[in-house]
């Protein structure tokens, strides 16, 4: 029987997106603590749908936030691992990833009582030693990459991909990729960002966007027996009026369409008993 899953992923980055830039004047910061708000908004249209969710929380907005965090974690949403403070991986030393691993984790245990079991990297990239890291700290499933639309798969560790010769894929490790899309994420289509070096215009019409994950999700019907189809929101960006609504629109329509919503967690224990687990890693 067709079994079509969406997962509803937040990633409550709240101040730590800006100060992981670098930013910490009053505007920016200020766009961060409404992610406070949106957050209070998606929990409330998840309780009205009885869906739960999979939020990747840093541990900075953990312990800037802790009555709503602990209130998200209530509501029954998993808790996800996204950094302490929002650090891109790929800038850090091995040793200074292993201790933001572990420093968020800490955040999470202190507010759910176990550490993370998925992970999410700021910025979606890993670094060379981010795959090892995850599996010695044990996480079960990474989501952070795009081999796949629909379709999870196990992440490979000591790739060799030279500028002169063909790519020597490395082994095949147990970690589970829950693949990403910036199409599938709000903060691209949204959110208007200015730098001195870089302009994000965002911003698009909301209507739009509706139009082209539900059209995702028809083509995964149509294409697969089994999928699983993984949106991404910022409570900061979705959690604006006009976007709220077409979020809600986007819920109820799915669930018309024959979707199912889960958790990530859960979505990679089934993949594992859908799949053989490699005995590499």
């Amino acid at each position: 029987m067709p079994r079509h899953l969406v997962c509803l992923t937040f990633d409550f980055d709240a101040l730590s997106l800006w100060l992981a830039r670098g930013i910490t004047s009053p505007t920016p910061i200020s766009q961060g603590e409404f992610g406070a708000v949106g957050a209070e908004r998606i929990l409330a249209l998840l309780a009205i749908h009885s869906i739960h969710a999979t939020w990747f929380i840093p541990g900075h907005t953990i312990e800037t936030y802790p009555d709503l965090c602990g209130r998200i974690h209530a509501a029954g949403h998993e808790i996800g691992h996204h950094g302490y403070a929002h650090e891109a991986p790929v800038k850090l030393s091995r040793e200074a990833e292993e201790a933001v691993l572990v420093r968020g984790n800490e955040a999470i245990r202190n507010l759910t009582g176990a550490a993370a079991t998925g992970y999410r990297s700021p910025a979606w990239d890993l670094s060379p030693h981010s795959v090892d890291l995850l599996l010695a700290h044990g996480f079960t499933y990474d989501s952070s990459m795009m081999a796949n639309d629909y379709m999870p798969y196990y992440v490979r560790h000591g790739d060799v991909i030279p500028l002169d010769q063909p790519a020597q894929f490395g082994e095949t490790t147990r970690l589970i990729e829950l693949p990403v899309s910036w199409s599938l994420d709000d903060f691209p289509h949204f959110e208007y960002l200015w730098t001195a070096t870089h302009l994000q215009e965002g911003l698009r019409r909301a209507g739009d966007v509706l139009t082209n994950w539900l059209d995702d999700f028809r083509y995964m019907a149509r294409t697969q027996e089994w999928g699983v189809l993984t949106l991404t929101f910022h409570p900061q960006v979705i959690g604006r009026g006009h976007r709220m609504l077409m979020l809600e629109r986007l819920i109820e329509q799915l669930e018309g369409l024959g979707a199912t919503f889960a958790r990530m967690d859960a979505v990679a224990q089934e993949f594992t008993q859908r799949s053989a687990t490699p005995d590499a890693g």
